[in-house]
């Protein structure tokens, strides 16, 4: 692949980053109103359990796509960093190597917190 074929590539992994968030912030989205309305309050036990199960899976399957999309982008670095004469653009992309170690512990760190706080505002 030639460089700029690598770069549009780049940009995909971090579009997919990002559109790998969607749903589960679209599941968060309605668990917060149903809490902030005290749904959850008169809800029985299996809609809470419902709940916290459907936001779980869609924030595993979403972590997991991140991290598959993560590995990817790892491979993509090292081959932006074998380009022969890469632009600076190309050098400061291929030298990314820690803000893509500091995505997955992000993703890791903010999933199990939110999980948390879900779990909290649903069963609380």
């Amino acid at each position: 692949m030639d460089e700029q074929a690598l770069l549009r590539l780049w940009n995909e992994k971090r579009m997919q980053i990002i559109l790998a968030q969607i749903a589960p912030a679209l599941v968060l989205i309605a668990v917060f109103v149903l809490a902030a309305q005290g749904t959850f309050a008169d809800a029985s036990d299996a809609a809470r359990y419902l709940t916290i199960a459907v936001a779980a899976s869609t924030g595993l399957l979403a972590v997991v796509s991140q991290f598959a999309i993560i590995r990817e982008a790892e491979a993509l670095l090292q081959d932006l960093d074998r380009v022969a004469n890469p632009t600076a653009l190309t050098k400061k992309i291929a030298s990314s190597r820690g803000f893509l170690s500091l995505t997955a512990a992000g993703v890791i760190g903010l999933s199990l917190l939110v999980f948390a706080l879900v779990v909290w505002s649903v069963l609380g």
